[in-house]
């Protein structure tokens, strides 16, 4: 039953929560343990926060999930996890969850909060309308990214990395749309309703618009940042973010691949290799001495 209970946590898609930790890597404070405790433990409450949002819409959607060829599979609709032990889970966790996120930071509790409610508003509704469905999903990024900053002493976090985490955002949240309808092209509608507002030409065209702001914008803030090295060494990182752009874009438009993000960025090998390097890259930027800095 505790397995169970545990993947209907949903814990493949905990790495989505690492944004939390946006505000310690780019603000310089790494090094600083009480930062990186803090951060580390409003991580690890997003996770648990992210997952009761999964088990309340597997509560809810259960009959629904039982009539699905493969959702019926999941615990609570195939009966491995009985609906009153979910119920008492989640319970158990919320309780848990914001008395601590509270003594953390009055800001991050209501951040979290926040993200707690609009999640069930997707659940429950959102998802079910077309373009607020994708930006919701970008929401939940900003949430996480202003919650860690929200847990610790920010000194100069730049705003455009606001404004890049909700391109990217929409990047992956209309990738994922166009693979989920390439796939399932004449039932799509059988299987996610919002996808009648869509079609491929319309999410290419979006696609195209995101994925060009977020290259323009990224590539602004390696340069205007006002924490970043003087001597533009940022820029470097860029050709990094490029192939990582045009890697999402060749699963998505070429292998039709894509409807589970989370499943790419844990199976395919160059998209893994690519954010290992712009990571290494990025510790370099900002935690080496350069000159003229």
């Amino acid at each position: 039953m505790l397995l169970a209970l545990l993947k209907t946590m949903r814990p493949r898609q905990w790495p989505k929560n690492a944004f939390v930790l946006a505000a310690l890597v780019f603000d310089r404070q790494l090094a600083h343990l009480p930062a990186l405790f803090k951060s580390l433990e409003g991580l690890f409450i997003f996770c648990l926060i992210s997952s009761t949002v999964y088990i309340i819409n597997d509560i809810a959607d259960v009959e629904a999930d039982r009539q699905h060829p493969t959702k019926r599979n999941r615990p609570i609709a195939s009966g491995q996890l009985p609906v009153k032990i979910a119920v008492i889970a989640t319970i158990i966790i919320l309780l848990i969850c914001f008395p601590i996120a509270f003594y953390l930071s009055d800001e991050f509790a209501l951040v979290v909060l926040a993200y707690f409610l609009i999640n069930l508003a997707y659940s429950k509704m959102l998802k079910h309308v077309p373009l607020i469905d994708v930006l919701i999903i970008a929401a939940g990024f900003v949430l996480r990214v202003a919650a860690g900053v929200s847990l610790i002493h920010v000194e100069r976090f730049s705003p455009w990395l606001y404004v890049v985490t909700t391109l990217f955002a929409l990047f992956m949240g209309f990738g994922k749309r166009r693979a989920e309808l390439a796939l399932l092209t004449g039932s799509a509608n059988a299987h996610r309703r919002v996808l009648e507002g869509y079609s491929l030409p319309f999410l290419d065209q979006l696609i195209t618009i995101v994925s060009s702001t977020t290259i323009i914008a990224y590539s602004l803030y390696t340069f205007s940042a006002p924490n970043l090295p003087t001597n533009h060494v940022m820029m470097l990182t860029i050709p990094f973010v490029l192939y990582g752009v045009f890697r999402y874009l060749y699963l998505v438009q070429i292998k039709n691949e894509g409807g589970a993000p989370e499943e790419l960025l844990l199976t395919d090998r160059p998209l893994q290799l690519t954010i290992v390097l712009w990571s290494i890259a990025i510790l370099l930027v900002f935690y080496i001495h350069w000159p003229n800095t």
